[in-house]
């Protein structure tokens, strides 16, 4: 019997994939449980219909995060901190702060956990930050840390 699974099942197959089972498992297991309905038309037309909105979703996605990181390219981040002795900044510029200045100072929402810090930012000057924004799509954005007066 052919079923299409609702829900990931180990071994058996994935959500959203076409499968043929047997029909005693389908019967006695995965239909009654509902974690597969039988692969009748209007169900296989269903689950076409569902993959082209899921297509046109990840497109879409994928195209604002180009969008934003066309954005990053051009701006400048300006940060300010307070410093001791020698240049050396209290603490650490984090990837939250780099965050929050982006959405103050330009309205560029990128949460912080896409933003990517090979160490941590422990001094005054410009720094190129990367941010991966999904679907392969990485952008860079330059940081400038400078004293507060």
């Amino acid at each position: 019997m052919k079923v299409i699974f609702q829900a990931d099942v180990k071994g058996k197959g994935k959500k959203g994939e076409l499968k043929e089972v047997s029909d005693g498992y389908a019967r006695n297991f995965l239909l009654p449980k509902k974690l597969a309905v039988e692969a009748t038309a209007d169900n296989l037309n269903t689950m076409r219909l569902r993959e082209k909105a899921r297509a046109k979703q990840m497109a879409e996605e994928k195209a604002a995060a180009e969008e934003t990181a066309k954005k990053l390219e051009g701006i400048v981040v300006k940060i300010s901190a307070r410093a001791g002795a020698g240049g050396k900044l209290f603490g650490s510029i984090t990837s939250k702060e780099i965050s929050e200045a982006l959405q103050s100072q330009f309205g560029i929402n990128i949460e912080k956990n896409k933003i990517v810090q090979a160490e941590p930012i422990k001094g005054f000057g410009t720094f190129s930050i990367k941010c991966k924004l999904g679907y392969e799509v990485t952008g860079t954005v330059n940081v400038v840390v400078a004293e507060e007066k």
